[in-house]
């Protein structure tokens, strides 16, 4: 499997995903620069990693969700392919549209930087399969603007069609319904504000997020096999 980790001025988890997807899974991964003329569509995922892209001008992922990249990840997008945003890139994922809702600033106004329980909501995404259904799992969040934040209407969309895919034991920094991460309606598109990609192996604190990257995968594998 092939992974595209996408790298904006400003990310500073791109090697960290990296890490993930190409020594901890063991499979194929490139760092893809934002202006790059890599076809995306040669990748089987695409992973938008954290950071403060364009310094957070204006608002978080803003400007990195008009690039021309996006574009194309919305295009991608759109034929089923795996798409991961994390914390910056949850960001761009919302700025884009291509996942519902909006991130407001912490609900105390300051940077977080900690390890949180997050409970598994839906495990049949093709993102988290390797987990069980409510299992506790710990992920480590760093974010100012990680309150998630989406109208009533949304919610109950979001809550109707299992959409809510992680939510916080004890909520940190005051997201809606303790949210913190969604996915689409396809189901191919997950953001989310913890960092699995820090935490694939125990000498980093915790390896549960290991199992995501190992659902997509598994869930790849069994999409080309049945295919094939």
């Amino acid at each position: 499997m092939r992974f595209a980790v996408i790298v904006f001025p400003g990310s500073n988890c791109d090697r960290d995903m990296y890490h993930a997807a190409k020594d901890a899974l063991g499979e194929e991964a490139e760092l893809v620069w934002y202006q790059s003329d890599e076809n995306l569509a040669d990748y089987d995922a695409i992973l938008l990693p954290g950071g403060f892209s364009y310094g957070d001008y204006l608002r978080s992922g803003a400007i990195a969700s008009t690039s021309s990249i996006v574009t194309e990840i919305k295009q991608q997008a759109a034929l089923g392919k795996p798409i991961l945003g994390v914390c910056n890139g949850f960001q761009v994922l919302l700025e884009s549209g291509l996942l519902p809702g909006a991130m407001l600033r912490n609900k105390r106004l300051k940077f977080m930087c900690h390890f949180e329980e997050l409970v598994v909501q839906n495990n049949e995404t093709i993102f988290t399969t390797s987990y069980q259904k409510h299992e506790r799992i710990s992920l480590p969040i760093a974010h100012g603007e990680g309150n998630y934040y989406c109208d009533p209407a949304t919610q109950q969309q979001l809550e109707a069609n299992g959409q809510i895919v992680f939510t916080y034991g004890e909520n940190p920094n005051g997201s809606v319904a303790d949210i913190a991460g969604i996915i689409n309606e396809q189901g191919n598109v997950l953001g989310m504000m913890p960092h699995p990609e820090r935490a694939v192996e125990e000498l980093l604190g915790s390896a549960d997020g290991l199992k995501l990257f190992q659902s997509i995968l598994h869930n790849w594998r069994e999409s080309h096999v049945t295919s094939a």
